[in-house]
């Protein structure tokens, strides 16, 4: 060995080797545990004299154990067989050749079992070093099965990882996105008294902050200052901008409090997430304040907290104060930020002041700035929201002088175009990009179809999904979502359904977004069991449903009349893990409500309230219709009040509501009351609500305010609908104003309001209560043509009509008629026809309706069995008579009991 590498020092595996010009002594030390020295430290020394063919004798025999050991381990599964082969190799193993294999091996499991021979053939425990390579290696494999049992060992023996183990285990638990089990390692390392290293919780803290868990990033955070740890500016800083970010304002500032208690000064990243985050959450006077405190600190805000706090202005549409600051910011500026410019074009653009936006464009050129192609894209995305495509495509044709679109630029012209309807123009869109080299990508596509859907142009966005090369350009989840949806809601449920099947074939798993749309529209097309179907689906592919996908649900099953489905279901929420929110409540009031169990519904309102449901304008609609459909219209009344002292004003929906209860129980001054009331506030009242007071006032007989309601109506260039009419012209039939009735009917007709089945009943009874038979029945045959079928009503007042108007031949075949459609004849009916057939000298067909009548326990009219009576002695059927005179007696009789009682 050469003078120079004499006192070399070499380290192998835990083996520290110290070389000499005449020796090789060999120092095999096992590293102690990092929280202090342990029983199990041992250092072996060994000489052996100098000479190559000698030369570590005893590191040769360390390196062929190990590969010999790890040949056994790794021919085959665990047993006997292999337990002997081991001891063969090595009866009593040492502890450089545990560690070795331990570090050696990649399957924890064999390692763990042969970390348990090993003990038990040396009848010795583990050293740290041969704990920490078992850790180690249960991090890179990601093997956590057995971690909590080997660290209370670990602290039993009064040691514990090392802090690079440590580390080494919360870092394979981030990358394989398992932060949870991260979380849960460091408590459980707590628990069994050992300290985690630093690192440990940073490394987990930052992970953490990437998918929005504030809670468990707080905890680690107190942890680590309970320990002692020195928590840093950056540390404070990741935290506070979750917090921020996730509107929990208070904690973020609490974090600030901290920082200061910690005798730490913000630095300039600190104030620029502040600036960012706070504005954000909508606390823009707190952004400002932060802006002027960083100034006090001495600290000189940079590009990234004016840009910070111009966009934060501009999104609260304080645009003044974000072109202020702008115009500070470029004072005695030779390099124009690119960043802010694009911020304050942005705030231009959506704020619609588009020719500002272009004149700083042009600023941003003369001062030698060639705009990006993201100050242009900023532009479009404003000129799309404002619906400006003929401006867009101008502003896309200029642009190109400056800089090249890119994929962002085209995706944002094609929404816009697909928007606008423009689907023709979107394509050509669309093939410009291939000509400019660039390729549509699945976020392309998925603007087209999803646009396309929305405007019902279905055959289209089909077409385009069927189109898609899925090698180049595969649709992912929101692709098929939006089809499948777009499908469904127009009907083609079985299409949507299929291509939910196609979405399975292709290995993705729908989520409840998808599973909501099917269940909402197989409901909507009347295919409950196929809603029922999705959902045990569903469960069955173990896809978890959210709070939206249970709402909806519950909402289906309540209109589809299945009462008791949707009380489990809003237990089902329960047992789901989730809260009811509002929606749910709304739901089952209203739910139970239809369904005639409005004495529950006051409860459940109180309820809602206890939990700490805040009532938005749509819940207080929903509770207020409820309450008036069940007849609690002065419940309703106090909850419009409570809406406007809770600032919610009341819409056309609540005003509605509220006037059509109070005009169902005829207490019209309050409705118009009401009425005149909204009219004040500006509420914009529709048809729905004039028909109800209409009708209202027409069934008590006031025509007259009826009539001026009506008028009303069509001054605020309001067209009144089928069921306004139908309202005036039932109260006209019930003041016997007939004539007037028929004017009208002609004044609908002129305004192009077709009538319907209701109308025509509503004329023929009211011409049949005056006895214009003849017209009533001018009104039927024209009924008929025109494809309505008449109700019971309708068949029972035009039978008596004809009859009494002595066309009994016409009143038979009408009567016979209605009996073979499936009709069911009432009482009056029967016995109109009875003395229709008697006066017209038709005693033996009289007589068997009769008995007819008899036999379907309809009462029989003292008036029908004397004009009956009369017609058969007429007709000499004595027998038939006596059976008559039989049925009259007795009628008399009952009649007379009934009068002494």
């Amino acid at each position: 060995m050469n003078t120079e590498n004499c006192n070399q020092m070499f380290q192998f595996r835990g083996i520290i080797f110290h070389c000499s010009p005449n020796c090789c002594s060999i120092f095999v030390k096992l590293s102690s545990s990092w929280n202090g020295p342990s029983d199990h430290d041992s250092t072996v020394v060994s000489s052996v004299d100098g000479g190559n063919a000698e030369r570590l004798p005893k590191l040769d025999g360390v390196r062929g154990g190990v590969s010999s050991v790890c040949q056994i381990l790794e021919s085959g599964p665990w047993g006997p067989s292999m337990e002997n082969a081991l001891s063969l190799c090595n009866e009593k193993p040492q502890t450089e050749l545990v560690i070795g294999v331990l570090k050696r091996l990649k399957d924890a499991n064999v390692a763990l079992k042969y970390f348990r021979w090993a003990e038990a053939k040396s009848n010795q425990a583990h050293c740290p070093e041969a704990y920490n390579s078992l850790l180690m290696l249960m991090g890179r494999s990601k093997n956590y099965d057995c971690l909590e049992q080997i660290l209370e060992e670990m602290s039993l023996a009064g040691f514990g990882p090392s802090p690079n183990t440590c580390i080494e285990l919360v870092a394979s638990c981030v990358k394989s996105q398992k932060l949870r089990e991260a979380f849960d390692l460091i408590q459980s390392m707590r628990k069994f008294k050992i300290r985690p290293a630093f690192s440990a919780y940073t490394t987990l803290i930052g992970a953490l902050s990437s998918v929005h868990e504030p809670d468990l990033m707080l905890t680690l955070f107190h942890q680590m200052q309970e320990l002692g740890y020195e928590v840093n500016v950056h540390l404070f800083t990741t935290l506070i901008r979750v917090f921020a970010k996730e509107g929990r304002i208070d904690a973020a500032l609490s974090l600030l409090d901290d920082l200061k208690s910690n005798s730490l000064n913000a630095d300039i990243v600190l104030y620029n997430v502040c600036i960012d985050c706070f504005g954000k959450a909508g606390k823009v006077d707190m952004a400002w304040k932060f802006f002027h405190e960083m100034k006090v600190h001495g600290l000189m805000p940079d590009d990234v907290t004016y840009t910070s706090m111009i966009g934060v202005l501009c999104k609260a549409n304080r645009l003044d104060e974000a072109v202020e600051l702008f115009e500070h910011m470029e004072l005695n500026r030779k390099v124009p930020c690119a960043y802010a410019y694009n911020t304050m074009i942005m705030g231009y653009g959506s704020a619609g002041k588009f020719q500002e936006a272009y004149d700083l464009l042009e600023r941003q050129k003369l001062k030698g700035s060639i705009p990006s192609v993201i100050a242009y894209n900023c532009i479009l995305t404003c000129l799309g929201k404002k619906g400006t495509v003929d401006e867009g495509l101008r502003i896309f044709e200029e642009m190109k002088r400056d800089a090249t679109p890119n994929l962002s630029t085209y995706n944002i012209l094609i929404d816009m175009l697909c928007k606008a309807g423009k689907l023709q123009s979107a394509l050509e869109i669309r093939d410009s990009m291939k000509e400019a080299g660039l390729f549509p990508n699945v976020l392309t596509m998925n603007i087209m179809i999803d646009r396309l859907c929305k405007a019902q142009k279905i055959d289209e966005a089909c077409s385009l999904f069927e189109g898609m090369d899925h090698k180049v350009c595969t649709p992912n989840a929101f692709t098929f979502c939006s089809l499948i949806d777009g499908l469904g809601r127009n009907g083609r449920v079985d299409d949507a359904y299929r291509l939910y099947e196609q979405m399975l074939d292709s290995g993705r798993v729908p989520d409840a977004i998808v599973y909501t749309s099917l269940i909402r529209n197989f409901f909507k097309c009347g295919r409950k069991d196929d809603g029922h179907k999705v959902y045990k689906e569903m469960v069955h592919m173990s896809v978890s449903p959210d709070l939206t996908l249970l709402n909806t649900y519950m909402d289906c099953v309540f209109k589809s009349g299945e009462t008791e489905k949707g009380r489990s279901l809003f237990k089902e929420i329960k047992a789901q893990g989730f809260t009811p929110d509002v929606r749910s409540y709304s739901i089952l009031i209203h739910g139970l409500i239809k369904a005639g169990f409005a004495r529950e519904t006051n409860e459940l309102f109180f309820s809602m309230k206890e939990k700490g449901c805040v009532l938005d304008t749509l819940a207080y609609n929903t509770v207020i219709d409820g309450f008036c459909k069940s007849g609690k219209v002065n419940k309703a009344y106090q909850l419009l009040e409570e809406m406007k002292v809770k600032g919610h004003p009341p819409t056309v929906v609540t005003y509605g509501s509220v006037i059509d209860g109070l005009a169902k129980i005829d207490r019209l001054d309050e409705a118009y009351m009401l009425f005149e009331e909204a009219k004040s506030k500006g509420v914009e009242l529709n048809v729905v609500v004039y028909s109800s007071l209409i009708d209202g006032f027409g069934k008590v007989g006031r025509i007259d305010e009826a009539y001026l309601i009506m008028e009303e109506l069509m001054q605020k260039g309001l067209t009144p609908n089928v069921y306004t009419w139908n309202c005036l012209l039932d109260a006209l039939v019930k003041a016997e104003e007939i004539n007037e009735a028929l004017v009208c009917f002609n004044s609908m007709k002129d305004l192009k309001c077709p009538p319907n089945a209701v109308t025509f009943s509503i004329l023929i009874n009211g011409l049949c209560r005056v006895r214009k038979f003849n017209k009533a029945f001018v009104f039927w045959q024209e009924m008929q043509k025109q494809g309505f079928k008449p109700n019971m009503i309708t068949y029972t007042t035009m039978i008596s009509g004809l009859a009494k108007a002595g066309n009994i031949l016409e009143a038979n075949g009408l009567f016979e008629r209605f009996k073979a459609n499936g009709g069911v004849p009432d009482a009056g009916c029967y016995n109109t026809m009875i003395e229709g057939l008697s006066i017209s000298n038709r005693a033996t067909e009289a007589y068997s309706l009769f008995e007819e009548t008899r036999l379907k326990g309809c009462n029989i009219y003292t008036k029908t069995c004397v004009v009956l009576l009369d017609a058969l002695h007429k007709a000499d059927c004595l027998e038939q008579a006596a059976i008559v005179g039989a049925v009259l007696r007795e009628t008399a009789k009952s009649q007379h009991a009934s009068r002494s009682l």
